[in-house]
């Protein structure tokens, strides 16, 4: 066993964003999804698991999905700017001090005032790098080939800025933007984030597509 009935039965829910939605908003019977899981949540278990415990755990998750999502939408609106960038690229390496050393030179590049794109987060062993992609060449430089992990090129940048401090005081809020893209089947390449500034890293072609269903959780569905 791998373990409990219950975590089986989250784990096989979670697998699905479309699932936890419309056990959200009531739309799907429990007992129809418990047997349509079944076989899953028993692959999990390690052994034959009645559909009434299946029931049983799916009832509460659904009762936790909707506390959750409760909690997060509450009765408030926030006050936010949303902008989109494309020419974006997205690179993955192991951590050097070749690249340390090197990237003061980097943001020395970089203008805000011609809207160039950088983010920079340092792992204990690796490196994630989203600049704009005019800088691919002299990312290139800084760094051995050899330690790529990841590279997408081609990508865009959805850039929510929060006023106030709603972004790390609403419970759930990174969640609930995940799961929303997620429904709209948009895979994201990279979360980037601060205090007040949540950036999602997405696939060129899909970046207009997020930039919309962003704007559109935040300001009707929140």
């Amino acid at each position: 066993m791998l373990g409990s009935i219950s975590s089986c039965v989250q784990e096989v829910i979670d697998v699905s964003p479309f699932i936890s939605e419309m056990l959200i908003d009531e739309v799907i019977s429990f007992s129809n999804l418990a047997r349509f899981i079944k076989p899953k949540v028993e692959a999990l278990y390690g052994e034959s698991v009645s559909i009434a415990s299946i029931i049983m755990a799916i009832r509460r998750y659904a009762e936790d999905l909707k506390r959750n999502t409760s909690i997060a939408r509450g009765d408030k609106r926030f006050d936010y700017h949303i902008s989109l960038k494309s020419n974006i690229f997205d690179i993955n390496f192991m951590r050097s001090e070749k690249f340390l050393k090197k990237l003061p030179r980097l943001f020395e590049q970089i203008s805000q005032e011609q809207g160039d794109f950088l983010n920079v987060t340092l792992g204990d062993r690796e490196t994630s790098l989203s600049v704009s992609d005019k800088y691919k060449e002299t990312v290139y430089d800084m760094i051995d080939r050899s330690e790529i992990l990841n590279e997408v090129e081609d990508c865009a940048a959805v850039t929510i800025v929060f006023r106030d401090n709603a972004f790390i005081e609403t419970p759930g809020l990174l969640y609930l933007a995940v799961r929303k893209l997620a429904w709209e089947g948009i895979n994201v390449i990279e979360v980037l984030s601060t205090t007040k500034v949540l950036t999602f890293v997405v696939e060129r072609e899909n970046g207009t597509k997020a930039y919309d269903s962003l704007q559109k959780f935040l300001s009707e569905e929140l």
